[in-house]
C-alpha cells in the first residue's frame, strides 16, 4: 500500500516548503485528494509527479541581491551590480530581478532583505544570487541559508572578496562593541540600583 500524506509530510518528501505546496495548489498545478471527511492529503503517485522533470514546479525567480552599508557607497553598489550581471552571464543564469539595498550587514530587519526571505518562505525564489555572504547578512547567513533550503531555494555565493568593503567590516564591528558597551552600562546602572535596594532593605526603611 502507498503512502497517505497531509499537506506538511507532503512537503517534506518532495523537499519544499509547505507555503510553496499550499501556492501550486492555489495555481491549480497540484490537486490534493479527499477523505470522505473532507480531509485533504497526498499519495505517493502525487509525490512522483511532482518529482519527474517534466513538473512544472518553477515559474520562480532568479533573484540577485546587492547590499551596501551608506548611502556614500553608491559606487560601490554600481561596481557590484556590474561585477554580478558578468557572473550570472558566466554562469548563465538569466535573471528575474535584481535588488539593491543600502543598510547595515548586521541589521537583519532590512526591508528588502525581509520581503525577500518572505518570497523565499513561500516558494517563489529559485536561486538567490550574492557577491559574498557579508553581502546577505554580517552574521546568521548559515541561518538564512538554511530557512532558504526550506523554501527550495539555492543560495549562491559568488565569493567576490573586492565586494566586500573592509570599511564597512570595521564599521559594525565598532557597531558590536557600542551595542555591548551599552548593555555593560546598563547592568552596572542596575547593579547599583539593586545594591541600593538591598541596603535600604537591611536598614528596615
Amino acid at each position: 500500500m502507498g503512502g497517505v500524506y497531509r499537506i506538511g509530510g507532503f512537503a517534506t518528501r518532495i523537499g519544499r516548503s509547505v507555503s510553496t505546496v499550499r501556492r501550486w495548489e492555489a495555481e491549480g498545478r497540484i490537486v490534493a485528494r479527499r477523505l470522505p471527511s473532507g480531509q485533504r492529503y497526498f499519495d505517493d503517485s502525487d509525490v512522483r509527479r511532482v518529482l519527474q522533470p517534466g513538473f512544472d514546479a518553477d515559474r520562480r525567480r532568479v533573484v540577485v541581491y546587492c547590499r551596501v552599508s551608506s548611502p556614500g557607497q553608491k559606487g560601490d553598489l554600481a561596481s557590484q551590480v556590474a561585477a554580478m550581471q558578468q557572473f550570472c552571464l558566466a554562469r548563465g543564469l538569466a535573471v528575474d530581478e535584481w535588488v539593491s539595498e543600502i543598510g547595515g550587514g548586521m541589521n537583519l530587519r532590512r526591508k528588502k532583505l525581509l520581503a525577500l526571505m518572505d518570497a523565499i518562505d513561500r516558494g517563489e525564489v529559485a536561486t538567490l544570487v550574492v557577491a559574498h555572504k557579508d553581502r546577505l547578512a554580517r552574521f546568521g547567513f548559515d541561518l538564512l541559508e538554511h530557512l532558504a533550503a526550506r523554501g527550495g531555494c539555492e543560495i549562491v555565493v559568488a565569493n567576490q572578496e573586492a565586494l566586500s568593503p573592509q570599511r564597512e567590516l570595521a564599521e559594525d564591528l565598532l557597531a558590536i562593541v557600542g551595542s555591548f558597551s551599552c548593555r555593560l552600562y546598563g547592568l552596572r546602572h542596575y547593579e547599583k540600583e539593586f545594591k541600593g535596594a538591598v541596603l535600604t532593605a537591611g536598614d528596615g526603611r
